[in-house]
């Protein structure tokens, strides 16, 4: 019998629900991303109890799984010295002449706008391992980014 005559609830026909998706690779943290982390599972850990709503309440879990897990396999990265590029550092970069200051962090503290960028986007993977003053290939074009400064933000390191 079709669809259109049988009478069934509406949630025989609501899409699926999927787990959030984890970052392939290692759970780099910094010490910020660490704390990070543990806020964002106190914050929902008191929100599930207040919850009535089935569809919050299972979203709220959803999110709980995945912080809990990205807690778990969190990998807390040494300082580094600020010699090269390296996860935590903060590099003040040249890209087609205009200057950029980013901090190299994990995929779950990333907020490129803020210049928190995660490791693993291609701007970082192409800077690390570089030292001031060298010209690196991104993109396509040579000499396309300029390492102009290498620090270690306290809060990042």
């Amino acid at each position: 019998m079709s669809v259109a005559f049988r009478r069934e609830g509406d949630d025989e026909h609501l899409e699926p629900k999927f787990e959030l998706p984890i970052p392939p690779g290692p759970n780099r943290v910094t010490p910020r991303g660490l704390v990070l982390i543990a806020q964002r599972l106190t914050a929902i850990e008191a929100l599930i109890p207040t919850l009535t709503d089935e569809a919050a309440l299972k979203a709220a879990r959803r999110d709980h799984r995945y912080w809990s897990t990205r807690q778990a396999t969190a990998e807390l990265m040494p300082r580094p010295d600020g010699q090269a590029v390296a996860f935590g550092c903060t590099v003040t970069v040249r890209i087609g002449g205009a200057l950029r200051t980013i901090t190299l962090v994990g995929d779950d503290e990333a907020d490129p706008p803020a210049g928190l960028v995660a490791f693993t986007a291609p701007l970082s993977r192409a800077i690390i391992g570089a030292e001031a003053g060298e010209r690196l290939d991104f993109a396509g074009k040579p000499d396309a980014v300029e390492i102009v400064a290498i620090d270690v933000a306290d809060d990042c390191a």
